[in-house]
């Protein structure tokens, strides 16, 4: 219990600072080059915006720090189930900001902020917490890879050609 107390603080932390991230880039772009009264779907397109900056932080943050003794030797694929897990919180985000600007009509910043970044965010974050734990991070997915990887290595071992009067790979030499 300890450690998952932990990890939750770690991945707080991580989605406090991707949580500066995505604000100031949204708001940025929200009151610059995607103004609503320049762009009219300037805020959607800020916040995705905003959002894949912020991934790409929180992705960095939690494979190094919160889910380090979890995370996985290919990263490449970890971080395509990372991405993929957090485009669906962003899914979740510009709902509610899609439903609050464009269906509910509160069009002003901070009816943008409270419903992108902190409604949307707030339900986007357990969706990810919760993903990211059971498949992206699953410790069974580490000690499975590990255990093909090591089978695999094996394997090569076994296939490896004798050469005579050289000693096998991994047993000692006995001239």
């Amino acid at each position: 219990m300890r450690r998952l107390i932990a990890q939750l603080a770690r991945f707080g932390i991580v989605g406090a600072f991707g949580f500066l991230v995505d604000f100031s880039v949204f708001n940025l772009l929200r009151a610059t080059v995607l103004s609503p009264d320049e762009v009219h779907s300037g805020p959607f397109w800020a916040k995705v915006v905003s959002t894949v900056v912020a991934i790409l932080v929180n992705w960095v943050g939690n494979r190094y720090w919160t889910f380090r003794h979890q995370r996985r030797s290919v990263a490449a694929k970890e971080g395509l189930e990372f991405v993929v897990v957090s485009l669906g919180g962003m899914v979740i985000s510009l709902g509610c900001l899609a439903v609050s600007h464009y269906v509910l009509h509160f069009t002003s910043a901070l009816a943008d902020n409270i419903s992108g970044n902190v409604i949307g965010l707030a339900l986007g974050t357990a969706f990810r917490f919760w993903l990211y734990k059971i498949w992206v991070y699953h410790p069974d997915r580490v000690e499975r890879e590990s255990a093909d990887r090591r089978g695999a290595e094996a394997q090569d071992r076994e296939d490896a050609p004798v050469v005579p009067g050289a000693p096998e790979v991994g047993r000692p030499y006995q001239g």
